[in-house]
């Protein structure tokens, strides 16, 4: 009895959406050619897509954060990179993003710290789609390379949460939508359309960017984190009529081990963020993009 007390309950929705991606990865699997082979050559990818996705979802940071600097090691092209970056997100960041989900309505739907939290993902979502799919008609490229421009742009984002960070350790007060609902609407509106181009031309961008804002405002950390997850699921789904073309240039073999293991990651993220305080884990998460910037420097 007491063992079944402790068993952690799972929505019915997050169930069902878990076990339909499972059916669906195993009906894939079971059709491939030489799986095999692939399961001897290809299994390592489960572990990073686990660790892509429980960082990707414990912090609001898309995925890419993991999985461009690894493909990067690996040789893959630019565009193979961030388009089997993007498919591998689907898995993760939907789950993520349902756990989530789930746990505002079952734990802070009333709260006022949590308030406005729809209206932000829909806000955020909107022009994020709307940033991502312009940067492809137009056909927007990057300014400088994939290496220099994750870098950059991962570098000077750890900065500015850490400096926040350290500037408020003392402070335990929260902003809440109600302060300034439509200055944060129109701010977030701009903020995710470029969110959105940055996250066509890196995999990771959005998620990063709202996150940020959020916690420079004040907002809940962990509000702020969902928000990001929401948001970047919502983001890379928009993308699947690319990712999933004809000419898609997306490595599926990688995808079919890395995909199972970004949703169990994925399923477990949400988990772990609440496990460390609200300074953690903005350190963590500043640090673990700066270090990544570097890397790819480093391989540059």
């Amino acid at each position: 009895m007491q063992l079944k007390r402790r068993l952690p309950k799972i929505h019915p929705i997050i169930f069902i959406t878990a076990i339909s991606l499972i059916g669906l990865w195993l009906q894939w699997a079971v059709t491939t050619p030489n799986i095999d082979q692939l399961f001897l050559s290809h299994s390592g990818f489960l572990f990073l897509g686990v660790c892509g996705a429980i960082f990707a979802n414990a912090t609001g940071a898309g995925g890419g954060v993991i999985f461009i600097p690894a493909f990067s090691a690996l040789g893959f092209s630019p565009a193979e990179a961030i388009t089997t970056s993007f498919l591998i997100q689907c898995f993760g960041m939907t789950a993520g993003a349902m756990t989530w989900c789930h746990y505002y309505l079952k734990q802070h739907h009333q709260d006022d710290s949590w308030q406005g939290f729809p209206l932000l993902v829909a806000c955020c979502a909107l022009f994020s789609i709307s940033g991502l799919w312009i940067s492809q008609y137009a056909a927007l490229s990057a300014p400088v390379s994939l290496h220099v421009s994750f870098s950059v742009f991962s570098i000077a984002l750890g900065a500015i949460i850490i400096v926040n960070s350290l500037k408020n350790i003392s402070s335990h007060s929260l902003t809440t939508f109600k302060t300034s609902p439509v200055n944060d609407c129109i701010m977030l509106s701009g903020l995710s359309f470029l969110g959105g181009i940055i996250t066509a031309w890196l995999s990771v961008g959005v998620g990063e960017i709202i996150v940020i804002y959020l916690m420079l405002r004040g907002y809940c950390t962990k509000l702020a984190i969902a928000t990001g997850v929401v948001v970047s699921a919502m983001t890379v789904w928009s993308a699947t009529p690319i990712t999933l073309s004809a000419d898609s240039v997306a490595n599926f073999e990688v995808l079919l081990f890395a995909g199972p293991g970004a949703l169990l990651g994925g399923l477990i993220a949400k988990r772990i963020a609440l496990f460390f305080s609200v300074i953690k884990l903005k350190i963590f998460f500043a640090l673990w993009i700066m270090l990544t910037g570097l890397v790819m420097i480093a391989v540059a």
